[in-house]
């Protein structure tokens, strides 16, 4: 039996958002357990993919401050560069926070 979309009879406040998902049957074991493991896959990834998208978001963000900088006081590449190292710095203690801890 597969995973069954769809909307509820009753229109209640809950109802209004969007769809209803049903979970699967007892009677599939193999549509439960797969989606038992993508769960705890999803879970134990979160820390590690909140890091990586820190790590860029810190390079673009101060590497553009870094080119806005130059841009206003004329002195490229240097704000760039400084921006780019920076984030970089930031970056990569975001990621080593979340890689090493106990």
């Amino acid at each position: 039996m597969a995973v069954s979309i769809g909307t509820a009879p009753e229109r209640s406040a809950a109802s209004c958002l969007g769809p209803v998902f049903h979970m699967p049957d007892e009677r599939d074991p193999f549509l439960a357990r797969s989606l038992q493991y993508l769960q705890e896959n999803l879970r134990s990834a979160g820390p590690a993919v909140t890091a990586s998208y820190s790590l860029l978001g810190a390079i673009l963000l101060l590497g553009g401050a870094g080119h806005l900088l130059d841009r206003w006081r004329e002195t490229e590449p240097w704000g760039l560069l400084a921006g780019l190292l920076l984030g970089l710095v930031v970056g990569f203690y975001e990621l080593a926070k979340v890689m090493w801890r106990p």
